[in-house]
């Protein structure tokens, strides 16, 4: 197609690889040096993608090659899969693993880095956006440590299509532009469990502006480092917010507390989109956490399906629970600081810091309330954190919580009750409204007890609805806005799975591919297989509700 780019004359200028300083043993040897090591003095490692056996193309995302200038049928060719299999390097494209550390579970982890991802480079496309192309399972790097640097197809279809379900939800996320089978076995113990078996190897071709993460400062900061930890500063200033950037004979002293201060904004932006869609990402360690304030990393994730507050779908922290639902906001906060005490030693006083890292609640509780009120169908959040809208919303939770209430399509359904159109508050009929417009929500039917409490809820909403004055096509419409109508739910994730690993029919991924594309469009042809509650039969399957980080 005219004006469309090729796999040929993709445009690479990397600049990460360029600026900043480089594993020296790798830089002599790449093929020596990919040992599982403690890498000093460096920001990533070059590196080389192992071949695999026969690189087949699974599925590709249309919306995500065109930020490439990538046409469908530039996608369709051989050339494709084999390139982004790791079987041939595009030219321009130079391979690395990145060097970063982390805080695991709220321990520090010390160095972890690229341990099964590898940057390709940086393209620019026509229209100046830069974007990194990134394989995530295409061998091992120097940052493995016991690991085989692959990923199985399980994980890889998971990676892929919640990248682009979460960007069809308008949540700041990282992008899959496609996901290619190897053809090789991977071995896997799943759950941990002392029963490893073979799997069908995948790769996913991440794409994002940057996969600059919390911890890559952390790792100079903790090393005592400060020469690179003032190189990297320098370099995301300059490539991520340049209207922060300064000369490099100056200090950093004004900029950096400026980039914390967005970095807390972008943050809290992402995380109350989680909290709005019901999702939960599972492994909240500031290693995957993006200077972005994108969503980086799908691992063990989730959506909320009936209500639960401390709801985690990590079976690693299924006794601490501290990446559950409810927590997500504070352990942002928590990460935030670590980032904080990382920019320390180029700020020199913590006061500056403290003031960015406030930033979080203000713009957190402005777009939790905004959001909430879109929720709910009304035009403005009355009364702040303990006003009328705050009991309403918070008296729901409770209802949700306490009867197993699917959280997805409890907020669809709601929308359908009428409050303008109907009768007054106090003569609603709301047992018709649980039995004829909310019992698609309820794994099971109400008691005679809790129908009288979700009774007295309905009228409180439906008074406050009418008090705000729109009609109810109008409230409708702006809660169909921003309450999905589909998500990826982990048990259709598993479903796609399981039909991909036992036949090789991808037609299952391609199906809820389509159907994430547009998640709050009604599409009536989906509705009775897709808009459905968490069958019986998933509520504990693996790979339904409980997952672990393996790969």
């Amino acid at each position: 197609m005219a004006g469309m780019a090729t796999l040929e004359t993709l445009q690479f200028d990397n600049t990460f690889i360029r600026e900043l300083p480089g594993d020296e043993l790798s830089q002599m040897d790449k093929v020596k040096a990919n040992v599982p090591r403690q890498v000093e003095g460096a920001m990533y490692s070059l590196v080389e993608p192992t071949r695999v056996a026969k690189p087949s193309l699974i599925a590709f995302s249309r919306e995500c090659a065109k930020l490439l200038g990538l046409s469908e049928e530039e996608c369709a060719r051989p050339e494709f899969a084999k390139a982004l299999g790791g079987n041939t390097l595009l030219s321009g494209s130079e391979p690395y693993a990145a060097c970063y550390g982390g805080h695991q579970f709220g321990n520090w982890a010390g160095q972890l880095g690229d341990g099964r991802a590898m940057s390709l480079g940086e393209v620019v496309t026509g229209t100046g956006e830069r974007w990194e192309l990134q394989l995530k399972g295409a061998g091992p790097t120097p940052y493995s440590r016991r690991a085989d640097g692959r990923a199985v197809l399980r994980s890889s279809v998971r990676e892929f299509l919640c990248s682009e379900a979460m960007f069809h939800l308008g949540v700041p996320t990282t992008r899959a532009l496609s996901l290619v089978a190897t053809g090789d076995q991977v071995v896997r113990d799943v759950m941990y469990d002392g029963n490893p078996a073979p799997e069908p190897g995948a790769i996913v071709c991440r794409v994002a502006p940057s996969f600059i993460r919390f911890g890559n400062f952390e790792i100079f900061a903790a090393r005592g480092d400060k020469k690179n930890l003032e190189r990297l500063a320098r370099y995301t200033l300059d490539r991520h917010f340049p209207d922060l950037s300064v000369e490099h004979d100056k200090p950093l002293t004004d900029a950096l507390p400026k980039m914390l201060q967005r970095v807390c904004e972008t943050t809290a932006e992402m995380v109350a989109a989680w909290q709005r869609v019901g999702f939960v990402h599972g492994v909240m360690n500031t290693d995957n956490m993006s200077i972005l304030g994108i969503t980086i990393d799908y691992g063990p994730y989730g959506w909320v399906d009936n209500f639960d507050r401390k709801w985690t779908p990590n079976t690693t922290d299924n006794s601490m629970k501290r990446y559950c639902f409810y927590n997500q906001p504070g352990i942002c906060v928590w990460n935030l600081v670590r980032l904080a005490n990382a920019l320390l030693p180029l700020v020199g006083e913590p006061a500056p810091l403290e003031q960015a890292l406030a930033s979080f609640e203000k713009t957190y509780l402005a777009v939790e309330a905004r959001d909430r009120a879109a929720k709910l169908g009304f035009s403005e959040w009355r009364g702040g954190e303990s006003g009328e809208d705050s009991k309403l919303w918070e008296d729901l939770e409770g209802l949700l919580e306490k009867w197993e209430t699917d959280y997805t399509i409890l907020f669809r359904q709601l929308a359908q009750v009428p409050a303008v159109s109907g009768p007054p508050p106090a003569a609603v009929d709301t047992d018709a409204m649980l039995d004829s417009v909310l019992a698609r929500a309820f794994y099971a039917p109400p008691t005679p007890g809790q129908r009288v409490m979700w009774g007295k809820w309905l009228q409180r909403y439906v008074a406050r609805a009418r008090d705000d004055g729109a009609d109810d096509a109008a409230r409708r419409a702006r809660m169909d806005a921003v309450n999905p109508k589909y998500v990826l739910r982990n048990y259709l994730a598993q479903e796609a799975i399981e039909r991909a690993e036992a036949s090789g029919d991808a037609s299952s991924v391609h199906e809820l591919l389509e159907l994430l594309r547009r998640p709050y469009d009604e599409q009536p042809d989906k509705e009775e297989r897709f808009y459905q509650r968490r069958p019986e039969w998933a509520r504990s399957k693996v790979g339904c509700s409980a997952l672990s980080c393996s790969s």
